[in-house]
């Protein structure tokens, strides 16, 4: 039957309805579809809540860390960045040197993860609703994603290398 607004208020018309059809049949628990569907699909939306929650985490995490080693680079490589301006490289060459080391380091670590995750998929399978688990497409916007975070976790360590003075870092030691 359709209807709108509260089941209980639906429930007594479905009953008079149904006894007058066959009055030995037992009617109990009368509830919209949308209602069971939501429940019947609760658990699956749970634990794909839980797991988007982690994987955001883990990029959170993945950014941090990927920042963190271009920073680490740019500085102990503050001596080199200036020489290499000193001879003539421009603040777009630093750049691109910073940012193209970071995203390689993300290139090999997304090999890695694609190859764990294709290996992975048999387990994965009970927590997936609506995609297969090799889907291409979800792996290539999950890449994307990574790429772009990576991408801007390696641009701020890589301007600041774009901005040393040639001078103070060929006199620091």
């Amino acid at each position: 039957m359709r209807g709108t607004g509260d089941s209980s208020a639906l429930a007594s018309p479905i009953r008079n309805v149904a006894k007058s059809i066959d009055a030995s049949q037992p009617l109990f628990d009368i509830d919209m579809l949308e209602h069971r569907v939501s429940e019947s699909l609760a658990e699956r939306r749970d634990r794909a809540t839980v797991l988007g929650t982690f994987a955001a985490l883990a990029l959170l995490v993945a950014v941090v860390g990927i920042y963190g080693l271009m920073s680490y680079s740019v500085t102990r490589r503050t001596h080199e960045i200036g020489l290499r301006m000193a001879l003539g490289a421009g603040r777009s060459d630093v750049l691109r040197m910073v940012v193209g080391a970071g995203l390689r380091v993300a290139a090999v670590g997304m090999a890695i993860g694609l190859a764990g995750a294709v290996l992975g998929t048999r387990v994965l399978r009970t927590f997936l609703y609506g995609i297969e688990p090799t889907d291409p497409t979800t792996f290539g916007a999950v890449c994307a994603t990574l790429a772009a975070a990576v991408f801007f976790a390696c641009y701020l360590p890589a301007r600041r290398a774009a901005t040393v003075d040639p001078i103070k870092a060929l006199r620091q030691e």
